[in-house]
């Protein structure tokens, strides 16, 4: 195992009594290529963020309109609304244990996720977590905005008589709907470009704000209805045995996967965070109480929305859409534009940014690499990843999550059982320090991502549909037969053998730069 205490003269780093540490601003190698001003070291009189912050920010994370719908999709594959919130309830209990693992390191050192990313991949080879992060992240950002502008398009199409949706069409869809689309890009950008501290405020806000919107979404529906309908007690297709089985772990992989990327690069925003306490009883209390919470309110609505219009309506545009009141659909608006706009550029343009911007320091800073976010947020077709839910939660969220929990194993192997949370931060950004490995690559991590990655979704298989046909674009006996039984562990699969291989390999050994 690694030293405990930094060692090593002159001393570069001090640590506060409450723990955190901070890098001497002598020490701070701006010269290096591996250096830039968003990757610093945030200094501790700049780590402000509250308990209330980092509550807010999941809060306003968690209410948007796929998380909304993540019941529905489980619905649809036969659950009854108390097998689907279970299910979200659980996945997210467990996600937050990773979550809050990686988030240590952010008050601790005040570095983003990529640079701690350089202590176990070599500042080099983080660039591999790092991009296939931003990839992630890219993909999500594309699938908030096409669903934001899709909103927009909806209620603003409703507002003007249905004239948008009859208007020319543009690619199989009506132009005003592109055009929404492009123009909610636009504001997104817009928004990031005025930095993290802006972003702060803004989520601070915009938590309480969608939930009263979604709040008042059910009391208007429950005024409407005189009860909550039969949605309630319908029965699992699935029941709770062999049939139950099969759907719920996939699913439940596909459910951690929803915030599997978060788990990654939530040292992003707890590097601002006032202390540990800050940011594990924010992070505790706006992530699963949250999401579960928002899952009932779901069911809910859509209960309701059997009674008053003969069908269940789970997204909850097209229900808003349903008012003829001009004032209701404006608000619907106001509140759709929000929350998707708090959790897009928090989970999807932060990250990436960042993560970019490790690729070359000197050439992309944190704007730069949110623009690029955004272009390829538009050049991976959104519109497609979220076509069906077989799609949406075993394709892209369970080999998505599978991914993500191999290098978020690796992660909480290498900081809290090999480092035991003991980083050099001048070396994170130094050339031939001890995170320089062999020539800035870490071959044992590499080792343990490819093995990991392998077996989460080596045996990636599609369904078969009620008509014969498959239901993905991955063969029906699995890319590799014989991990089959695995992919629908995924996530799981993934962490536990990176995180296992990675201890093995590097058991026992000292840094070369250890003095």
């Amino acid at each position: 195992m690694t030293e405990t205490v930094p060692t090593g003269s002159p001393i570069s780093q001090f640590a506060g009594a409450d723990g955190r540490i901070e890098l001497a601003p002598e020490a701070y190698p701006a010269d290096s290529p591996f250096a830039n001003e968003d990757l610093r070291p945030v200094p501790v009189a700049e780590r402000k963020w509250t308990t209330y912050n980092f509550a807010a920010l999941w809060i306003s994370m968690a209410h948007c309109i796929p998380s909304w719908t993540l019941a529905s999709g489980l619905v649809a594959l036969g659950m009854d609304w108390k097998q689907a919130v279970f299910t979200i309830a659980l996945a997210n209990i467990i996600v937050l244990l990773p979550m809050l693992a990686t988030g240590h390191a952010g008050p601790k050192y005040g570095i983003p996720f990529p640079v701690l990313a350089r202590a176990s991949f070599g500042l080099r080879g983080a660039n591999i977590p790092a991009l296939i992060r931003a990839a992630v992240a890219c993909g999500w950002f594309g699938i908030q905005t096409w669903i934001g502008g899709s909103g927009i398009f909806a209620l603003g199409s409703k507002l003007t008589g249905g004239g948008w949706e009859n208007a020319a069409k543009v690619a199989g869809n009506p132009w005003p709907l592109w055009l929404c689309f492009l123009l909610f890009w636009a504001l997104q950008i817009a928004i990031i470009y005025r930095g993290m501290d802006f972003l702060r405020h803004f989520e601070n806000w915009a938590a309480p704000f969608v939930i009263v919107g979604a709040l008042v979404l059910l009391i208007w529906i429950a005024v409407k209805a005189d009860g909550f309908g039969a949605l309630l007690d319908q029965p699992s297709k699935l029941g709770w045995g062999p049939d139950f089985w099969p759907v719920f772990f996939p699913s439940l992989m596909g459910m951690i996967g929803f915030w599997a990327t978060l788990s990654l690069n939530i040292p992003d925003f707890t590097r601002f965070g006032a202390s540990q306490k800050a940011q594990t009883w924010g992070q505790a209390l706006g992530l699963p109480t949250t999401m579960t919470l928002f899952a009932v309110l779901a069911v809910l609505v859509t209960s309701g929305s059997e009674v008053v219009y003969g069908e269940a309506i789970w997204d909850p545009v097209a229900l808003a859409a349903k008012t003829d009141n001009a004032f209701g659909l404006l608000f619907a608006l106001i509140i759709v534009l929000v929350a998707t706009i708090s959790v897009n550029i928090a989970a999807n343009v932060v990250s990436p940014a960042y993560d970019l911007a490790n690729l070359a320091p000197k050439l992309i800073n944190f704007r730069t690499g949110a623009l690029i976010t955004g272009v390829v947020g538009i050049l991976i077709f959104p519109w497609k990843l979220i076509s069906t839910p077989e799609f949406y939660i075993f394709t892209w969220l369970g080999v998505v999550g599978g991914l993500l929990g191999t290098v978020a194993g690796i992660l909480i192997a290498d900081y809290w059982i090999v480092r035991r949370t003991v980083l050099h931060l001048a070396d994170l950004y130094t050339p031939g320090g001890r995170y320089w490995y062999s020539s800035g690559w870490n071959w044992r991590a590499i080792v343990a991502f490819l093995v990991g990655g392998v077996l989460a979704v080596g045996g990636s298989y599609s369904g078969v549909g009620a008509d014969g046909t498959k239901t993905g674009p991955f063969p029906t006996d699995g890319l590799i037969p014989f991990l089959k039984p695995l992919a629908d562990y995924g996530w799981a699969v993934g962490l536990g053998a990176s995180l296992l291989l990675y201890v093995v390999l590097m058991g026992g050994r000292k840094e070369r730069a250890e003095a």
